[in-house]
């Protein structure tokens, strides 16, 4: 990866040039083959105010450019922030390479061949059987309220006495309901 950094209306020293650098290799994380960064940083005055303005120009290897300008007062929160900027590019273009894999059509024929094979084999094997968990015992809706007053759920889902599935809430008005 090649670098370049530039000041313009300004003499960039050598703790300025280190930050940059830092901050420039930390995009190396992406895995994009970046093929050069250049960074330029400009002093602006605009009403008796002094800001730095950074512009970073970013070339992927056949993905085109990226190119992040912030402005700030500070060099160093300037720097940050456009580098931040730059960051969730590069990880939007990650995420876009990574999750749009491109399909050939015999794969998604053969893919639908496979699931409505599956489908047919499912439909004449499976059967639900259903169990009867000795883990949900019937309880008291006293003793469910009282625990979850004391702990810090916002509802509890419970089986009572009769045989129902209750559920029981905290309200937003401090009280608590039944359903």
């Amino acid at each position: 990866m090649n670098i370049s950094l530039t000041g313009r209306h300004i003499e960039l020293t050598e703790a300025m040039k280190t930050h940059l650098s830092a901050a420039i290799e930390s995009l190396n994380k992406y895995n994009m083959e970046i093929v050069s960064v250049n960074a330029v940083v400009d002093s602006q005055s605009r009403k008796s105010k002094e800001h730095f303005v950074v512009e970073f120009s970013i070339n992927l290897a056949r993905k085109g450019s990226v190119i992040i300008k912030q402005r700030d007062e500070d060099f160093h929160a300037a720097v940050d922030m456009a580098i931040e900027r730059a960051q969730k590019a590069l990880r939007r273009i990650h995420d876009r390479e990574v999750d749009h894999q491109k399909v050939g059509l015999n794969a998604v024929k053969a893919e639908a061949t496979n699931a409505s094979m599956v489908e047919a084999k499912s439909e004449e094997e499976d059967e639900i059987v259903p169990v009867e968990l000795d883990l949900y015992k019937p309880r008291e809706v006293e003793d469910v309220l009282e625990e979850l007053k004391q702990s810090d759920k916002i509802f509890e889902i419970f089986i009572d006495n009769a045989g129902k599935t209750r559920v029981l809430y905290k309200r937003n008005d401090g009280k608590f309901g039944l359903y």
